[in-house]
């Protein structure tokens, strides 16, 4: 886990976290910025111009921002990421509610995990909003998950040497790694105790799209000193209807061609 520069500057990383929001998620307007941010629409509007002038962003006709030519993606990638984000949220509110824990969304992009959503829980000892960062999809409870279902081709490729060249420290060995999943989709869930982050423990499951291109989960993280055995049932029942949710709302929203 890769931890916060102490000389960080606050308008870099507003500019970055609007980047990541535009090329995963797709177009946004200049008062939705500044609400994902928390800041006035002024500042929100002096970064997204500075993304456009250095061809992170470019405006439409609809005064909409949307990913530059260095951020393409695309489109219908951008349509369902978002979509799938405007549904999960409720449900993320919910379940980080019911297990006062903070509650993550997430999709798979190669072999990592990008988390497009996160509602904290309340306490003062809490886990951090992950909104906005990328971590291996083999350490990340929900990237497990996701990992444990895929074909066994689709896996060996994702993780085939020549996929990792310039990486090679960094690539899991594939025998280790299925040991690893093995057993995941029987028990619905897969857990990150400490693998990110000293201290820190998740447990993730699959949100099943119907849709091959965006596979994603969601998982609840916790420090690692109130995260028991005893306690990891009601855990996985508030992540059951959390993604039973997520996944019915979303078919709906499918199916009726909703934006």
């Amino acid at each position: 886990m890769k931890n916060s520069p102490s000389y960080s500057v606050t308008s870099v990383d507003h500019a970055l976290q609007l980047a990541v929001i535009l090329q995963v998620e797709g177009p946004l307007r200049v008062s939705e910025a500044a609400a994902r941010l928390g800041v006035a629409r002024s500042t929100a509007h002096r970064l997204l111009s500075m993304l456009v002038f250095r061809d992170f962003a470019v405006q439409d006709a609809n005064r909409c921002y949307a990913a530059g030519p260095v951020l393409s993606l695309a489109a219908r990638s951008h349509s369902r990421i978002s979509s799938l984000r405007l549904v999960a949220m409720p449900f993320l509110d919910a379940l980080a509610a019911r297990l006062d824990e903070s509650a993550n969304l997430m999709v798979l992009f190669g072999d990592h995990m990008r988390f497009i959503g996160t509602v904290e829980g309340k306490r003062v000892l809490r886990v951090g909003s992950r909104e906005g960062s990328v971590m291996p999809a083999h350490l990340v409870s929900g990237g497990k998950a996701i990992l444990a279902e895929l074909p066994a081709g689709e896996l060996e490729a994702l993780y085939a040497p020549e996929a990792w060249a310039g990486r090679e420290q960094e690539r899991p060995s594939l025998d280790t790694l299925r040991d690893q999943l093995h057993g995941i989709p029987a028990a619905g869930v897969a857990l990150n105790v400490e693998g990110t982050e000293a201290g820190v423990t998740a447990v993730g499951r699959v949100v099943r799209t119907n849709d091959d291109g965006l596979r994603a989960a969601v998982s609840v993280s916790m420090p690692s000193t109130r995260f028991t055995t005893e306690g990891l049932g009601s855990i996985v029942r508030a992540l059951t209807v959390a993604t039973a949710g997520i996944e019915r709302e979303f078919a709906r929203k499918v199916t009726t061609g909703e934006n």
